[in-house]
């Protein structure tokens, strides 16, 4: 079966959804994080880990808002958004490049990828799955 064409609606809507994780990240948001994903959705990568389902994605979200909380501050930039319909959905592809600052310093870490697929959910776009992919090991130890 061939995968419809997206709407404008509908690519905005993806675009919408990276930006909404991103700044939840950022702004240490844990909840405005696994709203992002699907109640079954699946978050891997070499620095993110391997998180299936809410309560996985949660821990993680958190640990990023704990992070945020004890003064530093992440900023997530995602460029080169690539839409591809797909059955039931569409893969999406985009580059990552993420600084923090703390204490005062600042550091970018090293870029990388998403390959990420979304669905449509009760009007809203979601991820049912996000791989991770740094260029490089990453230097920021989140605990």
């Amino acid at each position: 079966m061939v995968a419809q064409a997206l709407s404008i609606e509908d690519r905005l809507a993806i675009n919408d959804l990276f930006i909404r994780y991103a700044t939840s990240m950022d702004n240490g948001d844990v909840e405005g994080v696994v709203g992002c994903y699907t109640e079954d959705a699946v978050l891997l990568g070499s620095a993110t880990g391997d998180h299936r389902g809410h309560q996985a994605i949660r821990a993680f979200a958190t640990r990023y808002a704990n992070f945020h909380a004890s003064g530093a501050q992440l900023r997530h930039f995602i460029t080169n958004i690539i839409v591809t319909p797909e059955e039931g959905g569409a893969k999406v592809t985009a580059y990552l490049l993420t600084g923090y600052t703390q204490d005062g310093q600042h550091e970018r870490l090293r870029p990388g990828h998403y390959i990420c697929h979304v669905v449509k959910t009760e009007g809203e776009w979601l991820f049912k799955s996000r791989f991770v992919a740094q260029d490089s090991p990453m230097g920021l130890n989140v605990k």
